[in-house]
């Protein structure tokens, strides 16, 4: 099962690299069609706009499952242990009620929309708000999984602090652990070597 959710996501990480290169292939030629030949791409901004769209979306699936979404976690961190967790049902609790009310607006206006054609692509317009529901289908699961290893006892302390507060937090823990090894050099500390130089 393990796997086949790994492949799911890695899936997920192919499709956001073709969307990227597609918008930049679109976006940067339409620029250089239009100034340098007087022409352009006629679906090029419709189709780029909901690309981008899909992107965000299909990333923000990604970052949830793997806890990289940016939020302050200087109150969490500082909490005893039932704080935490209090904190991470809470969160999850919100999140669930929150995707569950996009699930079922993107699904209110996939079938609003499913006849609507755009105007330039032709596409039908339920293909851009179904992005809301591959995002609900997705994380709902992940969020539930989560829930259940909190109640169940099953997650360690660090994962309650589901979020990273920036990646000023990784660079100093490089720093530190970098200083740690410069202080010592085949197993004799920095000051020893020093004074046995000397």
């Amino acid at each position: 099962m393990s796997r086949l959710v790994d492949a799911y996501f890695a899936l997920l990480k192919l499709l956001i690299a073709l969307l990227l290169a597609a918008m930049v292939v679109l976006v940067f030629g339409n620029v250089v069609l239009r100034y340098g030949f007087n022409s352009g791409i006629t679906l090029s901004e419709e189709v780029s706009r909901w690309m981008f769209v899909w992107l965000t979306f299909l990333g923000a699936i990604v970052a949830l499952r793997e806890h990289g979404h940016l939020g302050v976690d200087s109150l969490v961190r500082r909490l005893p242990l039932w704080g935490k967790k209090l904190c991470f049902v809470v969160s999850y609790v919100l999140m669930l009620y929150a995707i569950t009310l996009l699930v079922i607006g993107s699904w209110q206006q996939s079938l609003i929309n499913w006849d609507v054609v755009a105007p330039a692509s032709g596409l039908s317009v339920a293909c851009f708000y179904g992005v809301g529901l591959v995002f609900g289908v997705s994380t709902i699961p992940i969020l539930l999984v989560g829930l259940y290893r909190v109640l169940t006892g099953q997650a360690s302390e660090a994962e309650l602090v589901a979020i990273r507060e920036s990646e000023e937090e990784d660079i100093d823990e490089i720093q530190r652990r970098h200083l740690a090894n410069a202080d010592t050099f085949n197993g004799a500390p920095l000051a020893q070597r020093a004074g046995g130089a000397s």
